[in-house]
């Protein structure tokens, strides 16, 4: 007969030899970590995705739904299996307890990259980047990084602004155009998209105005929605918007006006109203990033793409709404950006407190753009 002892015994070894393979598995085991300057197997590759709403949801229906598409295209791409890729939704960026569980959870879970989606989680991932040395954050538009394990990434979103600007500048009978912002002027990423939509109305069409409503939140459709309808009180018939939803364009349609979607085509949404969509195609980003990551060579160096890298893009033309000659125009300024013949914030700038910008023969730099715009152009007319 065996002895209760030696199977009391027995138990507890073969216990505690789970609990190490378990341990073995997470990302605390330092042998089995991405090291900066190594290459990491593809094999056992985790990423954590962390998204401000749900992208499976109708309401997300722009920038998560963007930051989704570009996440599968890079599965896809680098051929990694669904159990990689961990998501978590519904993070709000507004609350900096929620983002630092969410991140912690993943990387618990073994993530070796965390792809930290919006604005507001920038803080955590300086945070826990010092924490977690094997780990890879990367955090969208923002403006810190560290020289080992902390990068952040965005576009020349001006690019696409500027011509979405045409777009709605050659289409307003009115005059009036509608803008729905996420943020105020102190956000430079908000403040340069919007100066360089009006930038664009105005090359096309010089009169224009660009009626501003101020959300405060990236994503809140009630407040777009408001928004929206106020800017239709006003007397706006074409609607573009800096904000996550296409509820703009959405109510833009009801009202029987054009839009000018943002993030993704919206014109699934609201078909009847928008006229092109400038849209960010991040997978261009997410497969340079993991794939950087798998042969070794990724650094911390912040990511700008443009058009040219193919980051950011317009949609079709929906050619039974837009105004003659759009497709011209629009072509136009894409070529001379490409070819380094313009560049959106070029010479001297009027702002709408009557204070000037940048010097004559010279453009602003990417830099500055990127943190330094505070200040709204000379057309854009604040409630």
């Amino acid at each position: 007969m065996i002895k209760i002892g030696w199977l009391r015994t027995f138990f507890i070894v073969i216990g505690l030899i789970i609990v190490l393979i378990g341990c073995g598995k997470g990302k605390h085991d330092a042998s089995a970590s991405w090291r900066h300057g190594e290459p990491l197997g593809k094999e056992r590759l985790m990423i954590g995705v962390i998204h401000i709403t749900d992208p499976q949801t109708e309401t997300s229906g722009g920038y998560t739904y963007a930051h989704e598409l570009g996440i599968l295209e890079m599965q896809e791409a680098l051929a990694l299996r669904d159990d990689q890729i961990l998501r978590k939704t519904n993070v709000l960026d507004s609350d900096p307890a929620g983002i630092e569980n969410a991140m912690r959870e993943c990387i618990a879970a073994g993530a070796d990259i965390i792809i930290a989606t919006s604005w507001g989680y920038m803080d955590i991932c300086e945070k826990l980047a010092g924490e977690f040395p094997h780990v890879v954050f990367a955090h969208a538009s923002g403006y810190k990084s560290n020289d080992t394990n902390f990068t952040n990434y965005f576009g020349r979103l001006y690019q696409v602004k500027y011509l979405s600007g045409i777009a709605a500048g050659m289409k307003t009978r009115t005059g009036k155009i509608g803008y729905v912002a996420a943020m105020g002027k102190d956000n430079s990423e908000e403040g340069s998209g919007l100066n360089a939509f009006a930038l664009g109305v105005e090359r096309v069409n010089p009169r224009a105005k660009i009626y501003l409503r101020v959300t405060y939140s990236w994503f809140d459709p009630m407040e777009e929605v408001n928004a929206t309808r106020a800017l239709v009180a006003e007397g706006c018939d074409v609607i573009s918007q800096g904000c996550d939803s296409p509820y703009p364009q959405i109510e833009a349609q009801k009202a029987g006006i054009w839009g000018v979607g943002y993030n993704t085509d919206m014109g699934r949404e609201a078909p009847d109203a928008v006229l092109t969509s400038a849209i960010w195609q991040w997978g261009a980003y997410y497969i340079y990033l993991v794939r950087s990551v798998i042969d070794g060579s990724f650094t911390t160096t912040p990511y700008l793409g443009g058009i040219a890298e193919g980051i950011l893009d317009m949609t079709p033309l929906a050619t039974e709404l837009v105004a003659p000659g759009t497709a011209e125009a629009m072509e136009t300024a894409r070529e001379q950006m490409l070819t380094g013949k313009f560049n959106v914030f070029d010479g001297v700038m009027e702002t709408n407190d009557g204070k000037t910008i940048g010097v004559e023969g010279t453009t602003l730099s990417d830099r500055e753009i990127q943190s330094g715009i505070n200040w709204y152009y000379r057309t854009i007319i604040e409630p």
